[in-house]
């Protein structure tokens, strides 16, 4: 009994120290307003992080490992209305990003890789479907301006 009591303090103990080495912490400007606030460990951010303006209003929120962007992103303009919002690989854009109007409504989804347009984005007007192209290494080789011809030319289940 005195031996699993002994061990356990010594995990307890272990854990807490790694612990330790994890910061919550909050960024200020020089007039006072909060810039950011997240987790860093070894002055890296880690886990979840915040960014504001100046208004208050959250600029982007998303995921850290070691000092760069995982996980799924949010970005907003300063009303507070979404702008963008998608996934990070290592620290770059990647898969199905969506964009914004002003009204917070889509107005264009794209496949990105390593921060570039890479396959289709899909255009939106007033929830419409208007127009798609496709895109190769950041450079457009497609474009379809109906719904019917893109059909025609493409299996929607590329599309996922």
């Amino acid at each position: 009994m005195q031996f699993s009591v002994a061990v356990f303090s010594l995990v307890l103990l272990f854990s807490f120290q790694i612990d330790a080495q994890n910061t919550y912490q909050k960024n200020y400007d020089d007039s006072g307003y909060l810039v950011s606030e997240g987790w860093t460990h070894n002055n890296k951010k880690i886990k979840y992080w915040t960014f504001y303006y100046q208004n208050g209003r959250i600029k982007k929120e998303g995921h850290f490992k070691q000092g760069k962007p995982i996980k799924y992103w949010y970005f907003y303009a300063k009303n507070g209305n979404k702008k963008s919002e998608g996934h990070f690989i290592n620290g770059k854009k990647n898969n199905w990003w969506l964009f914004y109007d002003s009204m917070e409504r889509v107005d264009h989804k794209c496949q990105l890789k390593d921060n570039q347009k890479n396959g289709y984005c899909l255009m939106y007007k007033n929830d419409e479907l208007v127009s798609a192209r496709k895109y190769k290494a950041g450079k457009q080789i497609k474009e379809w301006t109906s719904f019917k011809s893109f059909r025609q030319e493409n299996n929607l289940s590329d599309l996922k």
